[in-house]
């Protein structure tokens, strides 16, 4: 597997990996009736931040974004979303990403990674991140409407570096 930058020609399996997680409603706190122009704007990043792609054998199999968490004061904090194909899941996607954005923020000098909105019942997403030293700082209780399983909290995880 081969982790790049986002190119134009990408944007097809982007899309359908975003709309399908999106659709699903258990990871991600996106409205499902996104559409792909606002998925564009909400997913593809500009300088200095950065959209990468996942791929085997031409395939993109998962994608990631990363910045800073905040503007200002809070610029030297980073954060970055990942989504992997449905069909690509359990496959080391998710944490070749995880790693690549470690590395892409520390590379670029921010102080600390901070995840915002880890669904606490997405338990592969909060174990591959405290495997990588990600700790729960906090939870929203109820903050996230699951399909089926109710309102769930949303985890804040950070990582300093």
């Amino acid at each position: 597997m081969q982790i790049r930058p986002f190119a134009e020609a990408d944007w097809a399996a982007v899309w359908a990996i975003v709309r399908g997680v999106v659709r699903e409603q258990e990871t991600f706190p996106y409205d499902p009736a996104m559409t792909e122009t606002e998925a564009r704007q909400t997913w593809i990043e500009t300088a200095p931040g950065l959209t990468v792609v996942a791929v085997e054998d031409g395939r993109v199999l998962g994608t990631a974004k990363m910045g800073a968490n905040r503007s200002g004061p809070g610029s030297h904090v980073s954060t970055a979303s990942f989504m992997v194909a449905a069909d690509a899941r359990g496959r080391g996607v998710g944490s070749g990403l995880c790693r690549y954005a470690l590395d892409w923020a520390k590379d670029a000098g921010y102080a600390a990674m901070q995840f915002n909105a880890v669904v606490e019942s997405n338990h592969a997403a909060v174990n591959l991140y405290e495997r990588n030293g990600f700790t729960v700082v906090g939870t929203v209780p109820r903050a996230f409407a699951h399909p089926t399983l109710g309102r769930v909290g949303l985890h804040v995880m950070y990582h300093e570096f």
